[in-house]
């Protein structure tokens, strides 16, 4: 059954809707109807097409899911509770990250969470008896399933910026924040800390790598001493979804070409990032 559109109650927007439909509300039932009503606006040139991606997202943030959208738990910068000071600094240097959890004995125990600037302010003035307790803010743990629409609003009003994310069974499943909801309307939030070249391709442990969808095949080819073609796409994203002939889930997997391409984060419109492992040759090879 298509989505129905938010009731009045639902919403408080009645209003907005009144005035933009302005008498053709019999006309728009679902969230389809509606998408496709604002592309007539598209189409006449009223709406710039960023314009209408960003009222898409705003439409689909009720029914996207944290579980879409969440940083895996493989890939969270996590600080542990009785880790040494000096270990600390290099690693809110290196992450460039304003917030990290704080774990105990490993990450299913989060025991809270920690802004960078506060840990830099107390190396500054007190370094030789740092003590990370104190600093420790609460934790706010939600589950996968938690719509966007809704995580949204507790962290408007509970004036939180990350949620723990848990599976069924009380597990560490990933991490979200308010970024990673604003960017499911507004499109990929780049910040000074984002150098594209910089970051595109990223060694993991265990002979991974993290390859950002937007890096483009050249780079890849010459970072891996590869020859993927860039006459049909441009970008790692582009390929991945040519080869599949659909847009992937999070997830999912793809071997070609001698890798392994993994989807860590993307939503129904667009890739993130992707998890890249060589695959060890055939025997025949």
């Amino acid at each position: 059954m298509p989505d129905e559109i938010p009731s009045s109650s639902d919403t408080g927007v009645s209003g907005w809707f009144a005035r933009l439909f302005q008498g053709r509300a019999d006309e728009v039932k679902t969230k389809q109807d509606l998408a496709a009503f604002l592309g007539e606006f598209r189409d006449r040139g009223v709406l710039q097409p960023d314009e209408l991606a960003m009222l898409q997202g705003v439409l689909e943030v009720s029914s996207t899911q944290v579980r879409d959208i969440m940083v895996p738990r493989s890939h969270m910068v996590v600080v542990a509770k009785d880790e040494e000071p000096e270990q600390l600094l290099k690693r809110i240097v290196d992450s460039n990250h304003s917030r990290f959890p704080v774990i105990g004995d490993d990450r299913d125990e989060v025991v809270g969470i920690v802004l960078a600037k506060d840990m830099l302010k107390q190396f500054v003035e007190d370094r030789e008896s740092f003590d990370i307790e104190p600093l420790l803010r609460p934790v706010v743990f939600i589950p996968e399933s938690k719509r966007l629409n809704t995580l949204l609003t507790e962290f408007r009003e509970g004036r939180n910026h990350m949620a723990i994310v848990v599976d069924e069974y009380g597990g560490v499943s990933g991490l979200a924040t308010i970024e990673d909801v604003l960017e499911q309307i507004v499109g990929e939030i780049d910040d000074e800390h984002d150098p594209e070249e910089a970051a595109s391709i990223t060694p993991q442990d265990g002979g991974l790598y993290l390859v950002l969808a937007l890096t483009r095949i050249e780079d890849f080819n010459q970072f891996f001493n590869t020859e993927f073609s860039d006459e049909e796409y441009d970008t790692v994203g582009g390929l991945v979804m040519h080869e599949l002939g659909r847009m992937p889930r999070r997830g999912e997997q793809l071997d070609f070409g001698g890798y392994r391409f993994k989807v860590v984060r993307g939503d129904r419109r667009r890739l993130h990032s992707l998890e890249v492992t060589r695959l060890a040759p055939s025997p025949a090879e």
